[in-house]
């Protein structure tokens, strides 16, 4: 085991993360490409290529993230915030807003002036940067902060109770959650913020007084403080944090996930921008189909008309009117049907969410082209609108406190009750019709079996996000099928049914409602994690229960000792557990692309990474197998799959067209991965010859999508042609494994974002879409009536073979790294990886 190969490819991804945090410090022309499939609207935008941070290979490494909860104290709840040295370059300055240095220096002198604020840090983002929540409120005794926090409890967990206590009803204090900055290069929305607060913690009127009498306003300062610094829309990771809060696998989407949970509010904004005119939330349908509308319409569309009112006080031109998609736009033009936004995951929880966009635009070419009086003339202009909505906004929630409270108690309620969402006729509020009419049938309960790493994963994470969680005391029987104690259940009586649902549901097929999608629309735990989940469509399992804080990864070694042991690559958590052990110089072997088999004086360490990682290691029968090494890799793959990959313990050399053009080498790589920003087109004659050279030598492919197909077709890799279905279709999708490497044991479901198939003949097929392909989510034919699910049906979706250089290669026309989300389908990526390197 060469180790220094490791500790290369680990010091290119922290190199490269460095140059994200400093633009400057980047090649020039080097700059990282979009996924292929290109981008459309503002909330469609996809991360640009980055690689992981030094704080996510830590994290990756299993060490342990502190987890934000509410303290029971009384407030003010003050503390000194850490003050960082002055950053010159951070891109905040040039449009005359707050750089991140300044902050923590403006909130320390803000909870010195007043004791209506409280500062502290609530996490860090991915580059290591400290994440401010701020609370505003009236002094509180640590008696009646405790009293606070006791009826917030009783709200969920016990809502008829709540619904009758009178004292309650007067004096629990209105929860406002105002999120900023989520994307980094949408700045003023921290800006505007921070004036409300200043206002508030300043202002000597007996109206304001009294609102923070009756109120908390809570307010995230800038979620993306890497985006920030830097001008970028993605975090340090490379992802956009407003499309992971279903997955949850960045740190800056935990850390507001703990604060909606722990703060429970009535109502919420996401401070975006640019879109021209001023947009406020609510959104077009299709709606999700788990959400209690009703609650959410009947405050969402008057709030939104209220901040409209708001912006158009301002007196500005350019504020004369807002976009608000529910009254103004078309189905499917601005949805609000996927959980992995902000304020659709916050409805989740209990909270009318808007985003809001913020109208003019400063970032991107704008940043680069207009004239510096311009830009500060527009983010003056965009901060006194996110200033605007957020004072609409609190005064609505404090004028309709009553109903808020009522109304999020009774989204509570019915979830306890277990009563179907009840239909809302048209007209329930104005403009809403048939076409707004979305629904599900709730299961009764979900049952997990235990045993697995994928199982405690998915548990795990249903917990985190505020789902309950139950273990069985004893055997049982449900439908007729017999499971063991400890087994989980989701008992689906509980307050937050609705997130429970829509992580575990499969989903739905929308491609006939709308003709199109703003994002996904399809994404399933149970379908993709790889847990093996049950539903329980009407019987509610009839077994002792004690409830879970912490699922425990149960990993074993089942052999006798002095034998050589297996372990089958079915998880990211075994593909962990073979990249930790032949980190340690472990000669381990392959029987097949799904085996691994560990020496028997190997034991000791099999033994601690069962236990780390909950993996299983059972005797190995028949062939020793191939002794393999740890894969040498060079990558130009977007940052998702780099995160994944991490995660899984590869060392990815990141590469690009612009980097090997200028000279970087493939020397010693035994597998280059391509999906994102790699054209062989474009290569010049030092970038061509050097990947020629590589292929020659039989180095190993694995390709991803239009930018991997074109690098086959370019290359000649596989005799395969690749034929593209719409570019906006997505979805969860079954497919049938056939072949040897990918198709090993995979799930029968994958997940596609511009679906690529293969036609011709001289490779082996792995996977095939199947019969009647699309599960969930929108994928509908061409104007032409071709390239669809039924086109696609029973075509090649993943295909291996042989070069003419005698190299491995695999194309995958699907995504199994998709936003670090599909977990389930990780270790068929891997098993193509490890296949490639020989």
């Amino acid at each position: 085991m060469d180790l220094s190969r490791t500790l290369t490819g680990l010091g290119a991804v922290v190199l490269t993360a460095a140059l994200l945090t400093n633009p400057a410090a980047a090649a020039p022309g080097d700059s990282p490409s979009t996924r292929d499939f290109g981008n459309g609207p503002e909330r469609n935008e996809v991360a640009a290529v980055a690689p992981a941070s030094a704080a996510t290979l830590l994290r990756a490494t299993g060490e342990a993230e502190t987890r934000w909860t509410p303290k029971t104290r009384g407030y003010p709840r003050q503390n000194t915030l850490p003050v960082y040295p002055e950053n010159p370059d951070d891109r905040s300055i040039k449009l005359g807003l707050i750089p991140y240095h300044a902050i923590a220096p403006k909130l320390n002198a803000l909870q010195a002036a007043s004791n209506r604020v409280s500062a502290e840090v609530i996490g860090k983002s991915a580059g290591g940067r400290d994440l401010y929540l701020v609370t505003v409120t009236a002094p509180e005794s640590g008696a009646e902060a405790a009293r606070q926090d006791r009826w917030r409890e009783l709200i969920e967990d016990d809502p008829r109770a709540a619904k009758r206590d009178r004292s309650l009803a007067k004096g629990y204090k209105t929860p406002i959650w105002i999120n900023a900055n989520i994307h980094g290069n949408e700045w003023e929305g921290t800006d505007g913020s921070l004036r409300v607060i200043e206002r508030l913690a300043t202002a000597t009127d007996a109206a304001t007084r009294d609102f923070l009498k009756r109120s908390r306003v809570y307010v995230t300062v800038t979620n993306n403080p890497d985006g920030r610094i830097a001008g970028t829309r993605a975090n340090g990771n490379g992802f956009d944090i407003n499309r992971d809060h279903a997955t949850s696998s960045q740190p800056e989407s935990r850390a507001v996930r703990d604060v909606v949970i722990g703060t429970q509010p009535f109502v919420m904004l996401d401070e975006h921008g640019y879109t021209g005119t001023t947009l406020i939330e609510p959104a077009t349908p299709p709606h999700g189909q788990n959400y209690e509308y009703d609650l959410y319409i009947k405050h969402a569309l008057p709030n939104a008309l209220g901040m409209e009112a708001a912006i158009q006080q301002l007196g500005y031109p350019e504020t004369t009117r807002a976009d608000i998609p529910f009254r103004d736009y078309a189905p499917g033009d601005w949805d609000d049907w996927p959980p992995i936004f902000t304020p659709m995951y916050a409805m989740y929880q209990g909270a009318i969410g808007h985003t809001v966009e913020i109208p003019l635009q400063v970032n991107n070419a704008a940043y680069n082209t207009l004239p510096v009086e311009e830009l500060r003339r527009r983010s003056a202009l965009n901060t006194d609108v996110a200033a605007a909505t957020i004072e609409a906004t609190l005064t609505y929630s404090d004028t309709n406190r009553a109903t808020l409270l009522a109304d999020q108690i009774e989204q509570f309620r019915r979830g306890w009750a277990g009563e179907p969402s009840p239909t809302i006729p048209d007209g329930f509020v104005p403009g809403f019709g048939p076409e707004d009419r979305y629904s599900t049938e709730f299961p009764r309960a979900y049952v997990i079996p235990a045993g697995t790493p994928a199982a405690a994963r998915l548990v795990n994470h249903l917990v985190d996000h505020d789902v309950r969680v139950t273990r069985a005391r004893h055997t049982f029987s449900l439908n007729g099928k017999r499971y063991p104690a400890g087994t989980y259940l989701v008992d689906m009586h509980q307050p937050k049914r609705g997130l429970a649902n829509v992580m575990l549901e499969a989903g739905r097929d929308i491609s006939d409602l709308v003709p199109q999608m703003y994002d996904i629309s399809g994404w399933s735990h149970r379908l993709l994690w790889g847990a093996a989940v049950d539903i329980s469509r009407t019987a509610a399992p009839r077994v002792a229960t004690s409830p879970v804080r912490r699922a425990p990864l149960t990993g074993s070694v089942d052999a006798p000792r002095g034998k050589d042991l297996a372990l089958s690559l079915r998880d990211g958590n075994d593909v962990r557990a073979v990249n930790e052990l032949l980190a340690l110089g472990i000669k381990l072997r392959r029987t097949g692309a799904a085996t691994v088999v560990v020496p028997a004086e190997a034991r000791p360490e099999a033994a601690a990474v069962a236990d780390r990682y909950g993996v299983r290691f059972t005797a190995s029968h028949g062939a020793k197998g191939d002794v393999f090494d740890q894969p040498v890799i060079a990558g130009a793959i977007s940052a998702d799959e780099l995160f994944a990959l991490t995660e899984m313990g590869f060392a990815v050399r990141t590469v690009s067209t612009a980097t090997l053009n200028a000279g970087a080498d493939l020397d010693g790589v035994d597998t280059l991965l391509v999906s994102s920003g790699l054209s062989y087109a474009t290569l010049n004659a030092t970038g061509r010859a050097t990947v020629d050279a590589f292929l020659a030598a039989g180095g190993g492919v694995v390709t991803r999508g239009a930018t991997g197909a074109a690098f086959n077709a370019a290359t000649g890799l596989l005799p395969a042609t690749a034929v593209a279905g719409r570019g906006d279709a997505n979805g969860v999708v079954t497919v049938t494994n056939e072949g040897p490497v990918v198709g090993a044991g995979s799930l029968p479901n994958s997940f596609i974002y511009s679906p690529l198939w293969f036609t011709g003949s001289g490779f082996t097929v792995e996977q095939r879409y199947g019969p009647d392909p699309l599960v969930a989510g929108h994928w509908l034919p061409t104007e032409a009536g071709a390239n669809g699910p039924a086109q696609a049906a029973g075509q090649a979706a993943v295909i291996s073979g042989t070069t003419a250089g005698n190299g491995r290669a695999v194309l995958f026309g699907t995504e199994p790294l998709f936003r670090a989300h599909p977990k389930g389908l990780y270790a068929q990526y891997a098993r193509a990886l490890f296949w490639t390197a020989g």
